[in-house]
């Protein structure tokens, strides 16, 4: 099967030098694509700014602002049999960017639009495909959820905490479309992509 995978965080610049940003790896990303390649599965991954290298055999496709994930996500989405969002993706960006570096005192305000929603444009053209999509909480984590599922048209959620950020290790949660759910507890990110996988039959 042809496999899609959004990974590692977006950046939207302010000027030259400054971005907004998150703290993602990408490591969960690439440890799904890395779990599909061992299963026999084309991979396509579509990856923000890391320092992490892909696994070799994935076809990889680097971009750094929301807007490249989602036209390179849409551009893949069609010649793909199942897709797992977990990019962590900036929710806002600038109204603006400088193309000078903006000196101290310049950025007491910065005015800020919301970013294209990724999982939810992809769950409105996804058809019959299934579709994971991540969510890290840090309260009422099924709510939130099971919201986001229905929000995104997904079929499964990967729920964790700021505490996997960069880990090689952390507590997740499988939240189903139905509301059912599966405490995985603390697993290895490699892992969780196995089961991850189990659970989408692929």
């Amino acid at each position: 099967m042809r496999v899609l995978i959004t990974a590692g965080p977006t950046r939207e610049p302010l000027d030259p030098v400054r971005f907004l940003s998150n703290r993602s790896t990408g490591r969960m990303g690439l440890a799904i694509a890395e779990a599909a390649l061992r299963r026999g599965h084309e991979v396509q991954v579509v990856l923000g700014p890391i320092a992490l290298q892909p696994p070799v055999g994935a076809d990889v496709y680097v971009v750094e602002t929301t807007d490249e994930m989602l036209a390179a996500t849409l551009d893949f989405l069609d010649d793909t049999d199942a897709i797992i969002c977990a990019a962590a993706v900036c929710d806002y960006r600038p109204t603006a960017r400088s193309e000078q570096k903006l000196k101290r005192g310049a950025m007491k305000t910065i005015e800020l639009v919301e970013n294209p929603d990724i999982a939810a444009e992809v769950g409105a053209r996804r058809g019959t495909r299934p579709l994971a999509v991540f969510a890290l909480e840090t309260t009422d984590g099924v709510a939130n959820a099971i919201d986001k599922l229905e929000r995104k048209n997904a079929d499964l959620c990967v729920l964790n905490t700021p505490d996997a950020i960069g880990a090689d290790e952390a507590a997740f949660t499988l939240v189903r479309r139905d509301g059912s759910t599966t405490d995985l507890g603390k697993l290895a990110k490699g892992a969780l992509a196995q089961r991850l996988l189990d659970e989408m039959s692929l």
